[in-house]
């Protein structure tokens, strides 16, 4: 899976539907705060995979959801545990938790509550797509600490050269006619590293 199928399956019809029943907003709601969270959620996890301090722990979560069954994304979100999906939520955003999702909100023209909550449920698949990519790569790894470095390695390379921004915004062009704007082309490049601490900033774009 590369970073257009893994997008495809996270911002996906049924994994819309899917959220929009496990926490009582609209689909159209749901789309749009995914499609504005997911470039600093793929920071976050990028961040989360090149610290020294959460390598080893974000390879094994990785590892962990991996074997998570998302081929019935229906059944999937009939048992998301929404409070592991905040603590995802709290590990991928770190300190700057509150200021993301209360600016992710802004830009979908929903509560800060909401969109917590929305990502709190979607937060367990991101997890399980990218575990998904990385795993079977590194299950002949001997030890623990070839596994993370793997993780790492892999997980950079996912994440390089890619506009993030522009995919969303190419993926739901063809989307809804609503006032709320599903994703705007935001010009973020990951191959620099992007970390959380320019998650902020990456949304004020967002929000012009």
């Amino acid at each position: 899976m590369d970073i257009t199928s893994l997008m495809n399956a996270f911002l996906s019809t049924q994994s819309q539907q899917g959220i929009s029943k496990a926490t009582g907003s609209s689909s159209a709601d749901v789309t749009s705060i995914l499609a504005n969270a997911l470039p600093s959620l793929l920071a976050g996890a990028n961040k989360q995979s090149k610290q020294t301090s959460t390598a080893s722990s974000f390879a094994k979560a990785l590892a962990s959801h991996a074997q998570d069954d998302t081929s019935d994304l229906a059944s999937f979100y009939n048992n998301v545990d929404l409070n592991d999906g905040a603590k995802i939520i709290q590990h991928l955003f770190g300190n700057q938790t509150n200021s993301v999702t209360k600016s992710v909100a802004a830009q979908a023209g929903v509560t800060q509550k909401q969109a917590v909550s929305v990502l709190s449920a979607a937060a367990p698949l991101l997890l399980s797509l990218l575990g998904q990519q990385t795993t079977a790569q590194t299950k002949t790894a001997a030890t623990q600490k070839a596994k993370t470095a793997q993780t790492t390695s892999l997980m950079s390379s996912l994440l390089s050269n890619v506009d993030v921004g522009s995919l969303i915004g190419n993926m739901l062009s063809s989307g809804t006619s609503t006032k709320k704007t599903a994703a705007k082309k935001s010009g973020v490049d990951l191959s620099d590293g992007l970390d959380v601490g320019d998650v902020v900033g990456l949304l004020g774009n967002l929000l012009k």
